[in-house]
């Protein structure tokens, strides 16, 4: 069964936008862990303008009341990002590569240069978590990731999400399957996100054994749509199919 791990930047968002803590954040994400959610993520950055750094700590006590459940928190290493890490020592650290004026997560990891990533990983392999590094989907980048020492990839999805031409979703469909297949021959756990949404997700599944989704945006917007228990279960139902 692939964990469904809920993105809850846009509902800190949310709440950032009228100065208040309205909605609680921390309430929000024990109600869809009591509703069966496997899995947390957060990605806060520099200039939390959603997920604060103290969100992080909260939500970390939180998940130990459910031990089926896991912390994902991602983000580029910095040194504030670093010193996080080593504090909350989640279940799962996703390193992705953000610049600090970035809008949203755009592309993965540039693996070919190992300057910037090898010491960082060095000094994050003394937490006790599952590392993860976010990469495109390329066959030659799952090679490469497992020279890095890390545990997982998430593969990024935007691409695939966004096309609307069988063709382009077959052949979008089949990148990501080779990166997972050549991710899994090396050893490593394979992750996906960014787009997913209730109408992409399960044709993804389908075709290849992924052990984690990472889903916010369309989450949230989909939520406003059709309601909170609604959205979660038909996630639920997709994910446990696989």
């Amino acid at each position: 069964m692939a964990r469904l791990s809920i993105n809850v930047n846009k509902i800190a968002l949310i709440r950032n936008s009228r100065g208040t803590n309205f909605p609680d954040l921390g309430e929000f994400v024990e109600q869809i862990l009591k509703l069966g959610v496997g899995g947390i993520t957060v990605h806060p950055r520099p200039d939390q303008r959603h997920i604060k750094y103290e969100d992080v700590y909260t939500i970390s006590k939180i998940l130990k009341r459910y031990p089926n459940a896991e912390l994902n928190v991602e983000g580029y290493p910095d040194r504030a990002f670093l010193d996080l890490i080593k504090d909350v020592s989640p279940h799962q650290c996703t390193l992705v590569p953000d610049s600090s004026t970035q809008l949203t997560s755009d592309h993965g990891w540039d693996l070919t240069d190992s300057s910037i990533l090898k010491p960082l990983i060095q000094e994050i392999r003394e937490v006790p978590t599952r590392l993860t590094l976010f990469i495109e989907p390329h066959l030659e980048d799952a090679k490469l990731a497992k020279k890095f020492d890390v545990d997982a990839v998430e593969i990024y999805t935007e691409y695939y999400a966004s096309r609307k031409i069988k063709s382009e979703i077959d052949s979008a469909t089949q990148a990501i399957v080779n990166t997972c297949l050549a991710a899994q021959e090396e050893g490593m756990i394979v992750n996906a996100g960014h787009d997913l949404n209730l109408d992409n997700l399960e044709n993804l599944l389908s075709c290849c054994s992924i052990s984690e989704v990472s889903i916010g945006h369309a989450f949230t917007i989909e939520c406003i749509q059709y309601g909170l228990k609604e959205v979660l279960n038909r996630y639920i139902e997709i994910c446990s199919k696989y």
